[in-house]
């Protein structure tokens, strides 16, 4: 179709028309854009002028995509915690705000990664795919908002599971001095969380490289990393990524809780976010308290804590457990930080120095340790039989201190400490080999029918073992049982008892054993001592 000069200079005319309207008919949106002048560059801060509308906490950008965090807001000047290396900022580079707080990258793309709290991948599989970020900094939920802490997080340590239970959505602080194995057990945790419908969250603050290649390597080798998150800073970073990791890791934790899962997360540990925050105080001029510690150092980790919690029905019934670690000095646990946590948490697990030099791994000090959540977050099966062992541990504890003097015992104090060495035998475990329930409430009931009492202490590990291996005897239906949470029947524990008996029938010393070694004198036969002579 050909078509005419005049209808093209027309179509021409009435398009350029429609554009006039449209022009005089456009009012541009001005956005104001604040911009700043950085004053001074310090290891970790710096401070910066010419942002007169920025708030508490909001995210600034610095050249090179450094971020920081406006934390000391002043008349004059702005105090900000630096996100990055500040190796490439000097003074009079431009500040620019961002209108938001800091956020972190959240959802199910996160499982199996290793990330920074800046949601940076660190291992290598490329960028992290996330559809939702969250703020790291969240009100705790509130209490009407909250559930009783009555099911059992399992850890699959014998000692920890009987004696000092933890619950889901509970928060239970494990302290202890340097190399006595803490992180050692939170990985077990984590590992023994597996086929149990339970996420996790590793956050490892201030850690050496090493170590964290380490414990990664251990969750990866034990298939544990397909649904755990971790989050890492190392120890030369700079002290603002140290502060916000935990506020980040929980922010991922809680989305999960929010989406009715069940999540564990680890903070491993919180002596250096503390030293961070103090590092950052001290920069700031902030006026230092006890321990150089700044006033608000129980306030940022009781906030932090306060948002482990089990969520009710009506908000999809997910929890956020937290296991903090803090490192004690020369077993001081009343020193600053430890006793805020202690006052913050429900419950501590202790790690002494003399049972891990004894051996005695886990070495957790039931004397010192509790769960304020208690028996409330245990299966009925543990409850039957955990009060009368720490009841006779106990004791064999305060026995042993006096035993240690030479002092003569009567018969019934011997039997109490040769029972309670059985105990502590049986309490033993090796590192990342989680104990199934069944397996550790036959065990228990072994104990509180003291069928280990006859077993030589040298053969008790193998005892251990063979209990643990006659499980697969115990009935469909009793076997059930155990792994619900039904209360086991007398009927039931008798059954258990009697398949225990009869795994430990071969450790069991013989009677003409006994009564040869009675009649015949130790070794060879000697003539008789000469007289002495006056």
């Amino acid at each position: 179709m050909n078509m005419g000069p005049d209808s093209l200079q027309n179509v021409f005319d009435s398009l350029f028309a429609g554009i006039g309207q449209v022009r005089e008919a456009y009012t541009p949106i001005l956005t104001p854009h604040e911009v700043g002048t950085i004053m001074a560059v310090s290891t970790g801060i710096a401070k910066v002028s010419g942002l007169p509308g920025v708030g508490f906490e909001e995210l600034l950008k610095f050249p090179g995509d450094v971020f920081g965090i406006a934390f000391n807001v002043d008349e004059g000047e702005i105090g900000v915690v630096l996100l990055g290396d500040h190796v490439s900022l000097q003074a009079g580079d431009e500040v620019e705000r961002t209108g938001r707080v800091m956020d972190v990258a959240v959802g199910n793309g996160l499982l199996g990664r290793i990330i920074d709290p800046l949601g940076r991948p660190l291992d290598g599989n490329g960028l992290v795919v996330s559809s939702r970020r969250l703020p790291i900094e969240r009100p705790a939920v509130q209490i009407m908002d909250r559930a009783p802490v009555t099911v059992p997080l399992q850890t699959g340590l014998k000692v920890i599971d009987a004696l000092v239970p933890i619950g889901r959505g509970q928060r239970e602080l494990i302290l202890g001095d340097r190399q006595t194995g803490k992180t050692a057990i939170a990985l077990d945790t984590i590992i023994n969380q597996r086929d149990q419908n339970v996420l996790c969250v590793y956050c490892a603050i201030g850690q050496r490289a090493s170590s964290v290649a380490k414990s990664v390597a251990i969750l990866r080798d034990k298939g544990a990393l397909d649904y755990t998150v971790v989050v890492v800073t190392e120890g030369n970073d700079p002290p603002g990524l140290a502060y916000i990791a935990p506020y980040a890791a929980t922010s991922i934790a809680e989305y999960f809780m929010g989406a009715g899962r069940d999540v564990l997360i680890v903070y491993d540990d919180l002596s250096q976010h503390a030293r961070a925050y103090r590092e950052l105080s001290l920069l700031l001029r902030r006026p230092p308290g006890r321990e150089a510690f700044p006033g608000d150092i129980f306030y940022i980790h009781s906030r932090l804590l306060e948002r482990a919690t089990r969520l009710c029905a009506e908000l999809g019934g997910g929890s956020l457990t937290a296991l903090p670690i803090i490192e004690t000095e020369a077993q001081n646990i009343s020193a600053y930080i430890p006793t805020n946590l202690i006052s913050i948490t429900d419950g501590q697990i202790y790690l002494s120095p003399s049972l891990f030099e004894l051996g005695v791994l886990p070495a957790v000090d039931v004397g010192k340790s509790v769960s304020r959540v208690g028996g409330k977050a245990q299966r009925e099966a543990y409850r039957a039989v955990a009060g009368d062992l720490k009841l006779a541990y106990a004791q064999f504890e305060e026995l042993e201190t006096f035993a240690r003097f030479g002092a003569r015992l009567d018969e019934h104090t011997r039997q109490i400490i040769l029972h309670g060495q059985r105990i502590r035998s049986c309490l033993k475990q090796a590192e990342f080999v989680p104990v199934p329930v069944p397996a550790q409430i036959t065990i228990l009931l072994a104990l509180a029918a003291k069928l280990f009492d006859p077993v030589p202490m040298g053969r008790m590990a193998d005892a251990e073992h063979a209990v643990r291996e006659a499980v697969t005897d115990i009935p469909a239906e009793v076997h059930a049982r155990l792994v619900t949470a039904d209360k086991l029947g007398d009927d039931d524990r008798q059954v258990i008892i009697e398949i225990a008996r009869q795994a430990l029938e071969a450790f069991q010393p013989k009677p003409e054993q006994n009564s040869e070694a009675q009649a015949k004198p130790d070794g060879p036969k000697s003539k008789a001592a000469p007289k002495r002579k006056l």
